[in-house]
């Protein structure tokens, strides 16, 4: 079982740790079970090999997001008819097309079966049912309100499906076409190029200054195409570390927010996804120092978890979470006064609901713009390329054409 080292709030106390645990979303659990607000946990590097069991289970089938969201209506339907919770465990695995979940399913029949409560059972698969999950279920089963619960858990994961739907169908065009014109442009450098320099060398004459410059890009594609392959696995492997330590995710973090469009996106699907779970937990009863525990460690971004820290010690010391709020420059003005609204009202799952709907709105407008600026974008840059290298190879004939003339 692996290790993750973790850095946590005790109220104004930093506790430094380590434990056991199946995953991040397990470990994250249990630092909440402690008493503890987790601010970062982090795995320990292991040392020595993966046993054939873990090799198997890195190519064993994975578990769709979407396959929870089904099960989580379809659960809900049957908990409302009446039918008992493990009758409808049983039907559910049965039409279940992914054997890896029909597993998981059956391993959670057989634990109710033995007596152990059903958000018991889910925390032991934290992979699938993540703390959020547990934590709604665990509501439900308390409150009486199972089958409700559940289908608000359905509603939300589907909502968040449908935001990573269109973030990738929003991608997918402007990354084929830059992988299409990179190789493209590739193929023109190492292949054409050369060919073409043959023609070139029995002309016996300066080369125009545009064709010298992409000869020696030639030239050196060809001669350090290894280096450049290697250097681009080492970036990428640099990067997925860098973002592992404190410092550099914490500069990541600010970069992003400050990268045009991309950091309005980032900053207004944040917003909408902390909202949006934090109206999730309260509506189910969730006492609010609990579901701020839950839902701050879902956020990417560490510059907006370390604000929001801040906010959930000051309640934690009596204070008022929207007036904590109102106290950063951080959020804007619309999301503070509607949570303090919404505290003074006692509607503040009313007040999350809306902001989270107005941000998610604003996600989608801010992806619209996004592609409709960058399919444009590409198709200039690419054509300003394979403009310049086409232009550089036909300067020399025109070159020659006028000094035959």
């Amino acid at each position: 079982m692996p290790t993750f080292k973790y850095h946590a709030k005790d109220g104004p106390k930093d506790v430094h740790g380590a434990l056991e645990a199946r995953s991040k979303e397990d470990a994250v659990e249990r630092i909440n079970q402690l008493g503890l607000l987790p601010v970062r946990v982090e795995a320990q590097a292991s040392s020595g090999k993966k046993s054939a069991a873990d090799a198997r289970h890195i190519f064993a089938p994975r578990v769709r997001s979407k396959d929870v969201t089904i099960f989580s209506r379809q659960l809900a339907s049957f908990v409302k008819s009446g039918v008992p919770i493990l009758r409808g465990l049983s039907i559910i695995a049965e039409q279940s097309e992914n054997p890896a979940f029909k597993s998981v399913l059956a391993k959670v029949h057989a634990e109710i079966k033995e007596g152990t409560s059903f958000s018991e059972t889910l925390k032991k698969f934290p992979k699938i049912f993540p703390p959020l999950y547990v934590a709604m279920v665990n509501s439900g089963e308390s409150s009486g309100n199972l089958h409700e619960v559940l289908l608000r858990i359905a509603d939300y994961r589907q909502k968040q499906e449908a935001i990573m739907t269109r973030v990738r169908s929003a991608l997918a065009y402007p990354i084929l076409m830059t992988i299409v014109g990179g190789g493209t442009i590739i193929f023109m450098l190492t292949f054409v190029m050369p060919r073409m320099m043959r023609i070139f060398e029995r002309m016996e004459q300066e080369l125009p200054a545009p064709t010298q410059v992409l000869l020696t890009l030639s030239q050196w594609l060809q001669a350090g195409w290894l280096w450049l392959l290697a250097g681009g696995v080492i970036g990428v492997v640099l990067y997925k570390r860098g973002t592992k330590t404190k410092v550099q995710k914490a500069l990541m973090s600010r970069l992003k927010l400050k990268l045009p469009l991309v950091g309005a996106f980032v900053y207004k699907s944040e917003l909408a996804q902390f909202n949006r779970t934090l109206e999730l937990l309260v509506k189910s009863s969730i006492s609010i120092l609990r579901a701020l525990k839950i839902a701050i460690p879902i956020l990417d971004n560490t510059v907006i978890q370390d604000e929001l820290l801040k906010s959930y010690k000051d309640l934690e010391e009596g204070s008022s979470f929207g007036k904590s709020l109102e106290q950063s420059n951080l959020f804007p003005k619309f999301m503070t006064s509607l949570i303090v609204i919404g505290e003074e009202s006692g509607r503040l799952d009313e007040a999350l609901a809306e902001i989270a709907g107005t941000y998610e709105r604003e996600t989608d407008e801010t992806i619209k713009v996004m592609t409709s600026l960058l399919e444009p974008v590409l198709i200039l840059l690419l054509g300003l390329i394979v403009g310049f290298i086409v232009s550089a190879m036909l300067l020399p004939i025109f070159q020659i054409n006028m000094m035959a003339t």
